[in-house]
């Protein structure tokens, strides 16, 4: 362990017990806006000072091991070094979960998603494979125990997209789900290619955090064209004999946003401006991450549509995450869902480059 992770962490364990007293004082307990924030950060406080203690405790056991496997007895020294494999396996792991609970937390990490995917170059292979991307985030939402709701679709002939947005209900789904933002390139080949060669289409997938209604953008109505239309694809005949689709645009950006899934324009329009505001709010953050990129490029990239982070060969069976120099021969069940690998490997990388820059911070 970094000396700069230890330090921090022993940082935590004394705020611990700060916090411990705070929670029992008065003017804390009678101001609940002050107990709430506190209580918040005794949690992760707490789960830091176990996740440290465990790893301080196998340190011991790792020290304990290798004493044991100088003994002359072999049956003993054989005995301290599996144990020493054990112990070290584990004070890997304990590490890595370290830094992950040691990085700061973006508040909108805990919040629902918006999950947007469009065909991109490749024509009809790409609107199939758009499709092939949502059933794969859908399996995966249900895998977590999530909700994909979805909000509009423009379905292909073929049955794929040209462009579906959903809504992922669960808590923390932002914060797993970020990172799939940008270009994604299929290499396979087509159902409909009759030479047997292999093509290669892209899509863009951009994930965008619900936004919290206290500090959402303030849309003013006099910036706003809304229009309705009847509702296209699956459904049910009811959306399909009247306008209840509801498209808003915000006209001085051109952003606009659409929800067709429900039977009430009212509701179809509050979901529209849900999904036009965290457009929006994603607009900036685009905005500001690029700038940021100008300074420093981070290893993860800024989500930006245009960045190509993955490819998916059919032939090889292979997913190669190029943000990471990652790559897993399991594409089949990537595909169905087993996204667990690549969300972890992200979020370690993360973890390791914002530790970095708190380190670098803390010698400034």
């Amino acid at each position: 362990m970094k000396p700069f992770i230890r330090q921090t962490l022993e940082r935590h364990r004394l705020r611990l017990q700060e916090l411990d007293a705070l929670l029992s004082a008065p003017d804390v307990v009678s101001d609940m806006e002050r107990f709430r924030r506190l209580t918040r950060e005794h949690a992760q406080a707490q789960d830091l000072a176990h996740a440290y203690d465990r790893y301080c405790q196998r340190e011991a056991d790792f020290a304990e091991a290798e004493r044991l496997s100088l003994e002359d007895d072999a049956a003993l020294a054989a005995l301290g070094q599996e144990e020493m494999a054990a112990a070290k396996a584990e004070l890997e792991a304990l590490d890595t979960e370290l830094q992950l609970l040691l990085l700061p937390r973006d508040p909108d990490d805990e919040r629902h998603a918006f999950l947007e995917i469009r065909a991109g170059t490749g024509g009809d292979e790409s609107t199939l494979f758009a499709g092939d991307l949502a059933r794969m985030y859908t399996r995966y939402v249900q895998n977590q125990g999530w909700t994909a709701e979805l909000i509009s679709e423009s379905p292909s002939e073929l049955g794929g997209y040209k462009e579906v947005v959903f809504r992922v209900v669960g808590e923390g789904a932002y914060g797993r789900l970020r990172f799939e933002s940008g270009g994604h390139r299929v290499q396979r080949v087509p159902i409909t290619e009759t030479q047997g060669r292999i093509h290669t289409s892209a899509c863009t997938v951009a994930v965008m955090p619900e936004p919290d209604e206290t500090q959402a953008i303030q849309l003013n109505p006099a910036e706003l064209r809304i229009d309705t239309f009847r509702a296209s694809g699956a459904g049910g005949q009811h959306i399909n004999k009247t306008d209840s689709a509801v498209r808003v645009t915000h006209v001085p950006t051109g952003i606009t946003a659409e929800c067709q899934d429900g039977r009430s324009q009212h509701s179809n329009k509050a979901k529209a401006l849900q999904v036009l505001q965290a457009r929006l709010q994603e607009k900036e953050r685009s905005e500001r991450a690029a700038q940021d990129a100008a300074l420093r490029k981070g290893l993860i990239g800024s989500g930006d549509r245009s960045d190509r982070i993955r490819t998916y060969n059919f032939p090889q069976g292979r997913l190669t995450d190029h943000r990471i120099n990652l790559t897993l021969y399991k594409l089949g069940l990537v595909m169905d869902g087993d996204l667990g690998d690549v969300i972890h490997a992200l979020n370690v990388a993360r973890g390791a480059e914002a530790l970095a820059a708190l380190e670098q911070a803390s010698h400034i």
